[in-house]
Formats: C-alpha cells, sequence, structure tokens
C-alpha cells in the first residue's frame, strides 16, 4: 500500500509542479539569452509537432493510450516495484494530458537555440524523458 501511495504522490507532485511552471508562462513571463528563450508557445501535435493533423482526436488517442499503459502496470505489479519512476511518467503524461483538453495543445516553453534549433519542450516532457531514461536504466542494471 504503501507503494501506491508513493506512486500517486509522486504523479500528483509532478502534475503541479507542471501546473505551476506553465501557468508562469499563460501568465505572459518571457525571458531570453543568446542560447534559450522561455515563453509560451502552443504545440498541437506531439513531440516536435507530430500528428497535429489529428486536431481534436490526437487528446482522445493519448487518452486511450495512457488508461491502456496504466492498465498494463496495474496488472502486471509494476507500481508496487517502481512507484516513483512510474508516478513521475504518469504525473507528466497527466499535466500535457490536462493542457490538451484546457488550451487544445500542450504549453510548451523553453526552446534551445544556441548551435542548433531544438524543439520547444516544457518541464513534463523533461520528466517523460527522465522515467524512460530510469526504466532503460533498471532493464540494464537487471541484465
Amino acid at each position: 500500500m504503501k507503494r501506491y501511495i508513493a506512486f500517486f504522490l509522486m504523479a500528483l507532485g509532478i502534475f503541479f509542479i507542471d501546473r505551476a511552471l506553465k501557468e508562469l508562462f499563460l501568465q505572459g513571463f518571457f525571458w531570453q539569452s543568446r542560447c534559450i528563450t522561455l515563453g509560451y508557445v502552443l504545440n498541437e501535435g506531439v513531440a516536435f509537432s507530430l500528428f497535429s493533423f489529428l486536431g481534436p482526436w490526437l487528446k482522445w488517442i493519448l487518452v486511450a493510450i495512457i488508461a491502456a499503459v496504466l492498465a498494463y502496470v496495474v496488472r502486471h505489479g509494476w507500481i508496487a516495484k517502481h512507484p516513483l519512476a512510474l508516478g513521475t511518467l504518469f504525473g507528466a503524461a497527466l499535466g500535457n494530458l490536462y493542457d490538451r483538453f484546457v488550451y487544445g495543445g500542450v504549453v510548451d516553453y523553453v526552446y534551445w537555440h544556441c548551435g542548433f534549433d531544438f524543439a520547444v519542450f516544457n518541464f513534463a516532457d523533461v520528466m517523460i524523458d527522465l522515467a524512460i531514461f530510469w526504466f532503460i536504466y533498471l532493464h540494464l542494471k537487471k541484465n
């Protein structure tokens, strides 16, 4: 039971940190340096604006994917094994999903443009990447 509480608290914490940061940019915060621009951008697709042509269907497809993955990890007992990593992943996924329902796309705000242009991203995106690397590490450590 403690591990499920840890999962829930981690997911909730990631979700609310993500919301707080996005709210700063929705309120107009902007900062720019030679290499980084921090400012509001609405991404109607997924990574690198892929699948934006799906329009409002994209959020429902993502709801189905998130629900299927959650059902899978619950069924196989992964939450008990990796509550923090999964809490990080699901909290971030729900943060971006929330944006799709409320704003029609994901609120992004970090743009790297020093030496090369990189996609605009947000805290939730970083947490999703961190959770994926966390699982890769756990898998490699096991073998």
